[in-house]
């Protein structure tokens, strides 16, 4: 083995790691929403978390990733440390389906349907369809599936690299030398955990170490504990990923740490233990490709077995090594972690934007009422509620400017453009809700109220503010496009309304029925409900749009326009019915 060999295995391992964060990558583009509402499905039930956790790491193709997704998600207090301890050791079984993928690389046979099975025959037929499908289609979610085959070609393409390149190693001496050393099975841990740790991919060591066992060189006493030392090593991703979260979210990667360790010390025991009374007569021969996927998937299917009943023992030992601190830790609306997994890190943007709508309506229903229902206590929660949306609007802008950086399916990229349109308008609504309540404090300090009259006026303008505001609310939660359509209408009778007032304002200032000084505290009260609905028709109008774009039928499209006038106009009528000033 020359320096053109150590080179080609370099090049290997880097072609099989591209191969794997292109597809990891896609594949996360192609489960798009799914993948949040599979976490929605998230119970206390252990075995339905272990699938959960399968499912998805065989999705996205890294435990890894959902190891550093789920510190993500305890961080931003989405999910609970008891909820992640299924997922994780549902993860460690999902990612041994990569293993029995590469084992294909060991497949010997004339036969030419067998033959097809080996990924330097299939692997360049697999590329060129991907590339075909990416040059061809004009649909983002074809080329999404080519990008993924051709990121498993590449990384197939990487495997026989290694293959290649450690193949002569087989008729030297030295290392024959060498390997006699890992008959030592805590140095073949150590070295697994190591190597595994240094390139952060357990699928690209177990590759390495199946390209290794064709040489014919790798006993069973030698694999074994290096497969185990890898499962330990693939834990420093997600403890890089835990440096700045709570202490919550590094007891993620504690629980996943110390299910690797403690399934390894069994296992081992288990093993040797064995091996000592039994004396196993395989333990020293060579080990294939297929062997190592099968000893790697039934190394996580046993602990898995024997840990799930202590899942609660792991979270307390967790809780041990990683103690309460009496400081109290700042709360994060969304952790950055998220952005590596865009479709999740969307849902929970729009999730999070429906917490914020809801606090907007709730702040200007409170702060409508508190205007003849004056109480301090209703101006704390207001400006608690507002302070509250504010630091809520900077910190999703800031997260969904990052996150409109990255690559993002076609859906998502309409939803972070409406959510970027729409959380200032929330965050504008709450603003207008201070300005009410602080008129209404300012009148009652100094002892001002409204003519009967005029309180009549209000009570209709905010009737039909607290139907648009909840209408704006509902239709942005639930993305119904029909229900926003009503939103304009309401608006439009709502500037009727506010002119009206002021034309009947005006009519008692010249009959001396009212004040100059109640004149201002009602032009400004006016302004900020026009302003109000305004912002309620912005966020409307872009749940409208969004949708618009995202229509596929065309005929559909042009017949929602030309309703649409027809819909407005009975809309309007029947609001303007409906809020009626009295004469």
């Amino acid at each position: 083995m020359n320096i053109f060999s150590i080179c080609t295995l370099c090049g290997g391992l880097a072609f099989f790691l591209f191969g794997m964060h292109v597809m990891s990558q896609s594949l996360e583009k192609i489960a798009g929403g799914k993948l949040e509402a599979t976490l929605k499905k998230m119970t206390s039930n252990p075995f339905k978390s272990l699938a959960l956790g399968a499912g998805i790491t065989i999705a996205v193709q890294s435990s890894s990733a959902m190891t550093v997704m789920l510190v993500g998600l305890v961080n931003s207090g989405i999910m609970q440390l008891e909820q992640t301890v299924g997922v994780i050791m549902g993860s460690n079984i999902g990612t041994t389906l990569t293993a029995w993928l590469l084992s294909t690389a060991g497949i010997k046979s004339d036969n030419v349907l067998i033959s097809m099975l080996k990924p330097e025959n299939f692997a360049p037929i697999v590329a060129l369809i991907g590339i075909i499908m990416i040059m061809m289609s004009k649909k983002k979610k074809r080329q999404d599936i080519g990008t993924i085959m051709v990121g498993f070609a590449v990384l197939m393409f990487g495997m026989e690299l290694m293959k290649d390149a450690v193949s002569p190693l087989a008729e030297m001496e030295g290392f024959s030398k060498l390997l006699v050393a890992f008959k030592n099975p805590l140095l073949s841990v150590l070295f697994g955990a190591v190597f595994t740790g240094i390139i952060q991919s357990s699928a690209a060591s177990v590759g390495i170490l199946q390209a290794l066992s064709l040489t014919g060189t790798i006993s069973y006493r030698m694999a074994i504990p290096i497969i185990m030392g890898q499962n330990i090593g693939t834990c420093v991703t997600a403890l890089l990923s835990s440096i700045g979260v709570n202490k919550n979210a590094k007891r993620v990667t504690v629980v996943h740490m110390s299910f690797n360790i403690i399934g390894t010390v069994i296992c081992l025991t288990i093993f040797y233990g064995l091996d000592a009374f039994i004396h196993f007569s395989f333990v020293d021969k060579p080990i294939g490709a297929v062997e190592i996927a099968a000893v790697h998937s039934i190394f996580n299917i046993v602990t898995t077995l024997i840990l799930l009943p202590f899942s609660n023992q792991l979270v307390k030992l967790a809780k041990k090594l990683i103690p309460d601190s009496k400081e109290a830790e700042v709360a994060v609306l969304l952790d950055k972690r998220l952005i590596a997994t865009p479709p999740l890190a969307v849902s929970q943007c729009r999730e999070k934007t429906v917490d914020m709508a809801q606090g907007a309506k709730e702040a200007l229903h409170e702060a409508l009422a508190a205007m003849f229902d004056y109480s301090d206590k209703a101006v704390l929660n207001v400006e608690e509620k507002e302070q509250l949306l504010d630091e809520m609007e900077d910190q999703l802008s800031t997260f969904l400017l990052e996150l409109s950086a990255v690559s993002l399916t076609d859906e998502d990229s309409r939803t972070v453009t409406e959510l970027l349109h729409t959380i200032s308008d929330f965050e504008r609504i709450s603003d207008h809700a201070i300005n009410m309540i602080e008129i209404a404090q300012e009148m009652e300090r100094n002892s001002q109220s409204f003519s009967d009259s005029a309180k009549d006026d209000f009570s209709t303008l905010f009737a039909a503010l607290t139907e648009i505001s909840g209408l704006t609310v509902k239709a942005f939660a639930d993305n119904d496009t029909e229900l926003a359509m009503n939103v304009e209408p309401l608006e439009e009778v709502i500037d009727d309304l506010t002119a009206e007032i002021r034309d009947k304002h005006i009519e008692r200032l010249r009959k001396g029925e009212c004040s100059p000084e109640l004149g201002v505290y009602l032009s400004d009260l006016l302004i900020n409900c026009e302003r109000v609905s305004d912002h309620c028709s912005n966020i409307a109008v872009s749940i409208i749009q969004i949708a618009k774009s995202s229509m596929r039928s065309h005929v559909y499209l042009s017949e929602l326009k030309a309703q649409r006038s027809e819909q407005f106009i009975g809309a309007y009528n029947s609001y303007h019915e409906k809020y009626r000033l009295s004469a």
